[in-house]
């Protein structure tokens, strides 16, 4: 029976027999018991699945994949310790020393640096593109040597929404995947597989953990890309792995094999795993998903139009206003509601936008987004202070420009605190 996606964050993932918990236990354990050494060895060989060492899999881990998988309509998943270790492995699963990538450039600042700064030390060269370019522009980003594309559905913090189809039809025309981090959006509001996207990444530290409390990344795995059409290209899916006694991992594992060899690589070699609690605590926040989405878009709706009318307020962006250059693109890859995320920039520029902020009282300056507690940041003096101005610029972030993630609390108590605060502008 194939459930709706609102089933799914419920009923997903753990599917207890008779007898069994009908809550998701935790596997807290680093090891599992085999009756003979030639079980285990099979294990080790590829040969049989089941688990013996935490690092590599652990069962409440694999269970809490698999819901996330069944949102995005993807056929494999695992998770890491956080988005940014999902980010390194989509990457280095199929990018080394050599290969080029095209990255969207108006996107969190942790994953620009990632691949700008460590992956290009590590000899993988980026090219960085506007969200908004024309199909001309993209095409030329890439060289013979490009592996893959990578940008967000909804960008953090500019509010960027990707044009899912373009990017995709342009990153299969010249024979790479396009790699889609969906965390502002979630599968409730957008599932990029749908528009073509072959791996989805996600920080499930923000909405589907939800609460602040755990921190933890995802892969996900269409299943839809064909490596072995270009074998020359992903040579270590299609070639054989000596450390696997010359496993092909497309020829083994099929459609599984993009999961399988990040899982018995790069998690065996970089150890980047989550911890069983955290993957516990993850999937309770994900069965109230479906629930907080539609609330954090609705009140976040109401707090754009609020600030486009106040007098305090230079600009704001937020694809639900019809006023955003986002909008129709909105409509038509989250025609339910993007998140609860909007960016502004309040008058005075740096200063008025920090002098706002040092004035709100249950809002919350913090270093997070996208939990059930309202809280704002300031990019260019907190997340992205590391970026130069002309790298700022490109990522999108101005001077004056607050990210408010806009929380499930009352929407009157919320606008309440901006009123006032903007009263010191």
């Amino acid at each position: 029976m194939e459930y709706k996606k609102e089933t799914i964050c419920i009923q997903g993932g753990w599917q207890p027999k008779n007898g069994e918990p009908r809550v998701l236990p935790i596997y807290q354990s680093t090891t599992f018991k085999y009756e003979t050494s030639e079980e285990m060895g099979k294990l080790f060989d590829l040969e049989a699945a089941g688990y013996f060492y935490s690092r590599l899999q652990n069962p409440t881990n694999d269970y809490v994949a698999q819901k996330i998988c069944d949102l995005e309509g993807g056929v494999a998943a695992m998770l890491t310790s956080s988005g940014q270790a999902a980010t390194m492995f989509a990457v280095t699963n199929i990018c080394e020393a050599g290969d080029h990538l095209i990255c969207a450039s108006k996107i969190y600042g942790g994953t620009s640096n990632l691949l700008t700064v460590t992956l290009e030390r590590f000899g993988i060269e980026v090219t960085l593109v506007d969200q908004d370019a024309q199909v001309n522009e993209l095409e030329a980003a890439f060289k013979p040597n490009t592996k893959l594309v990578l940008s967000e559905s909804i960008s953090n913090p500019a509010g960027v929404i990707l044009d899912i189809e373009k990017f995709a039809e342009v990153a299969h025309k010249n024979g790479v995947p396009l790699i889609c981090d969906n965390t502002f959006a979630t599968p409730i509001h957008c599932r990029p597989i749908e528009f073509g996207a072959d791996i989805i990444i996600h920080s499930t530290t923000k909405y589907m953990d939800g609460h602040a409390m755990a921190v933890g990344g995802c892969i996900v795995d269409s299943g839809n890309f064909k490596w072995d059409d270009y074998g020359d290209k992903y040579a270590g899916l299609t070639t054989p792995d000596e450390s696997y006694h010359g496993v092909v991992y497309t020829e083994r594992f099929g459609k599984g094999a993009y999961i399988t060899k990040a899982t018995v690589q790069l998690m065996r070699d970089m150890g980047a795993c989550q911890s069983p609690q955290n993957a516990f605590l993850t999937n309770i926040g994900l069965e109230t998903l479906h629930l907080r989405m539609p609330r954090h878009y609705e009140n976040a709706l109401k707090v754009a139009e609020f600030l486009e009318a106040s007098d305090k307020i230079e600009w704001v962006e937020f694809a639900g206003l019809k006023s955003s250059k986002y909008y129709e693109l909105a409509q038509k890859y989250m025609p339910d509601g993007t998140c609860g995320v909007l960016c502004f920039g309040p008058k005075g520029g740096k200063e008025g936008a920090m002098r706002f902020a040092n004035a709100l009282k249950m809002i919350a300056i913090v270093t997070h987004v996208a939990d059930s507690r309202s809280c704002i940041l300031h990019p260019a003096s907190h997340t992205h202070r590391q970026l130069q101005e002309d790298q700022l610029i490109a990522a999108g972030i101005s001077p004056d420009l607050v990210r408010f993630s806009v929380g499930t609390e009352n929407i009157e108590d919320i606008i309440e605190d901006l009123q006032q605060a903007l009263e010191t502008i």
